[in-house]
């Protein structure tokens, strides 16, 4: 439906159709649609099911309107609608109901609009000179210049390191201050949190793609995903824990290559044992952010991923991101942590538990309700050096610059050394 990423359907298709349950609802649309230059014999009787059996073998209109008020499962109804609807087509729902949670899931959905039965000629009129005006606008890609998609996978080396607040930080920054179309995939299936970071429900749209990834395309893209801003579509899960992952992997693969089609963004908030499982999913990444803590366990595992990298995705940008820093209590020293991986860490993200506390409270993503914070200022460079390096293709963590010698695992991490100075700060305190 309102897919305004989408090319506009085939030429011939009608401009207008209504389907209404009730005869003083036609009355009220009938004038307004020969205002507009449509067909008044285009306002049908019937609602949302008339709908559906009619565009199932004709071509759906440029804009539609239609009427829930006879839907028991509105929300079910309208994803019925969306299988035969052309990418493109604007849609107007009509209800009795009046309900907020009903009317953000409708516009979640790819509803442009809900209108609150009775029909005020006023609203009606418009409401569907909005709806015009989307479907006439020039769509993203009419542009005679092609832009580049950049694909960016954030990883955790430890659980709880702050991976998934960073991905859906650097989404929201992509769709809102950059207003780039951005598509955020949250692998984590059975305890993601994507979605309730942005206070969303998640939807079937992820478990769906896992379950048939033949029904994949671009509509299915407009149908199953989320909106969290005008710039920003999501796709999570909530999966039952008592059901297993079972995929091969095809679907995400294809989630990737549908993305790449229709948004400019891809944030993909990917956890350790997905990466290990299915090692095809950064072949096409561009940015990899490397997310860490001045920890022994995440020093370890961080020199471990980046030499899988070097050897599996030399393509890939590795960034790696200290996040949670606080003075004087890490167990590792920076300098420490960044010789023992040989590498620099590019950004340092201070610790701010009230920062968070205040994000989940609000329902907002960290950087969105933390914009004044040093925390907030990090992420934003985080951000603007994504966008700046994601098409260079550098290999993990930069150039060779940034790498030593060539040098045994265990050389490169300086257990000893490391254990030695720790040692010695604790008998000095």
């Amino acid at each position: 439906m309102n897919a305004p990423w989408k090319s506009g359907g085939p030429s011939g298709r009608d401009q207008f159709a209504a389907y209404l349950c009730d005869e003083a609802s036609l009355d009220v649309l009938r004038p307004i649609a020969i205002e507009m230059g449509w067909q008044p014999e285009k306002c049908n009787k019937g609602g949302l099911r008339n709908a559906v059996q009619s565009l199932a073998i004709t071509a759906s209109p440029n804009i539609l309107l239609v009427d829930l008020s006879e839907s028991g499962d509105p929300l079910n109804d309208i994803n019925a609608l969306a299988e035969v609807c052309e990418p493109g087509t604007v849609v107007v729902a009509v209800g009795q109901v009046n309900d907020v949670r009903l009317y953000r899931d409708l516009i979640a959905s790819g509803i442009h609009d809900y209108l609150l039965k009775p029909l005020q000629p006023a609203q009606v009129r418009d409401t569907l000179a909005q709806a015009q005006a989307v479907f006439t606008a020039p769509r993203h890609h009419d542009g005679g210049i092609a832009k580049s998609h950049i694909s960016t996978a954030v990883i955790g080396t430890r659980g709880g390191v702050g991976a998934s607040t960073l991905a859906t930080s650097l989404a929201w920054l992509f769709s809102a201050d950059n207003k780039l179309p951005t598509a955020l995939l949250d692998l984590d299936i059975h305890f993601g949190t994507g979605a309730l970071t942005l206070d969303l429900e998640p939807g079937r749209g992820l478990t769906d793609a896992i379950e048939n990834p033949s029904r994949i395309d671009g509509l299915f893209i407009e149908r199953a995903m989320i909106r969290a801003n005008d710039n920003l579509a999501i796709l999570s899960a909530e999966a039952p824990i008592s059901t297993p992952l079972m995929t091969d992997g095809s679907a995400f693969l294809q989630l990737e290559e549908e993305f790449r089609q229709a948004f400019e963004m891809t944030v993909v908030d990917l956890p350790r044992n997905m990466l290990i499982n299915f090692p095809q999913l950064v072949a096409e990444v561009n940015v990899v952010v490397l997310v860490t803590e001045l920890t022994l366990a995440s020093a370890r595992d961080t020199i471990r991923m980046l030499s899988w990298f070097k050897a599996n995705a030399p393509h890939t940008r590795v960034i790696i991101v200290a996040n949670k820093m606080q003075s004087g209590v890490a167990e590792i020293s920076k300098t420490d942590f960044e010789a023992s991986i040989e590498t620099r860490i590019h950004v340092s993200i201070p610790y701010d538990i009230k920062a968070a506390s205040l994000a989940a409270k609000l329902g907002q993503t960290f950087v969105d309700a933390n914009r004044s914070t040093r925390a907030g200022s990090a992420i934003r460079e985080l951000s603007r050096m994504i966008i700046e390096e994601g098409g260079e293709g550098a290999g993990p963590s930069g150039s060779a610059k940034d790498q030593g010698g060539k040098t045994s695992l265990l050389g490169k991490f300086d257990l000893k050394g490391i254990m030695s100075k720790a040692s010695k700060k604790e008998t000095a305190a």
